[in-house]
């Protein structure tokens, strides 16, 4: 049987145990909850950036979709971290659906209870991804600002860069606010917006504090040289960037 740190959940079934394992091997007190303002906003292009720059150890508590492959295999592809420092989820499913959704069709349902935040080394940095946006429905009665709220993180928004951005990364930080959660900044996918950045800024109340521009590969080089070029480095000071 396989180690309870390293196994493969069943498809469509919770691992309880999964995160709590790992107790035994980190010991981390804190880090980063990235959410976004849509799916496939690039949630995991920049945990994957974070996870190089700040020596990160990367977690996606609910994964849906898996049958298209996971976010952590990405997010280790990409960076060339080692597998270990990829814990696994608490809780997939197969089919490319809100988490809600994808639980009732595999006969599941999520429970926050189930889901507990993972500890690494002091010199490491907690990563983790949520599941599309700010309020998918995780359950019946929850949702992904629940799961903020019950895992304590600071949360970083990603939004994208481009027209119809600032609607909705204001309306997200308003549900944010209004949830009572803790904004570590924004971060910016896609094409340089000045006039974008400083609309949210101004009138979100947030700070832009990293900006990813389009690549053509995604390589652990590449998004180094982002986070020093186009990141606040003092927005992630107790972190202990690598570069």
């Amino acid at each position: 049987m396989a180690s309870p740190d390293l196994a493969w959940p069943q498809r469509g079934a919770r691992r309880p145990n999964a995160a709590k394992s790992l107790l035994r091997v980190f010991i981390m007190p804190e880090g980063f909850f990235i959410t976004g303002t849509d799916t496939n906003v690039g949630k995991t292009v920049l945990s994957a950036l974070l996870c190089a720059a700040l020596r990160g150890v990367y977690w996606k508590p609910i994964q849906t979709g898996a049958n298209e492959g996971t976010d952590r295999e990405s997010v280790i592809a990409w960076t060339g971290m080692p597998a270990d420092h990829a814990v696994p989820e608490a809780y997939v499913f197969d089919d490319p659906l809100s988490p809600h959704l994808a639980a009732r069709r595999a006969g599941q349902k999520i429970s926050l209870g189930e889901i507990a935040t993972p500890k690494a080394n002091e010199a490491m940095t907690l990563i983790a991804e949520g599941a599309g946006g700010v309020m998918v429905p995780i359950n019946d009665t929850e949702f992904m600002t629940d799961l903020m709220r019950h895992l304590g993180l600071p949360v970083i928004l990603t939004a994208r860069s481009t027209l119809g951005t600032i609607n909705h990364t204001l309306l997200s930080l308003s549900c944010l606010e209004d949830s009572g959660i803790s904004v570590k900044g924004v971060v910016l996918i896609g094409p340089p917006s000045p006039e974008n950045k400083e609309a949210i800024e101004r009138y979100g109340r947030a700070r832009v504090i990293g900006e990813i521009p389009p690549l053509r590969t995604l390589t652990r080089q590449t998004l180094l040289e982002v986070f020093e070029k186009h990141f606040v480095r003092e927005g992630f000071a107790w972190a202990a960037p690598l570069i």
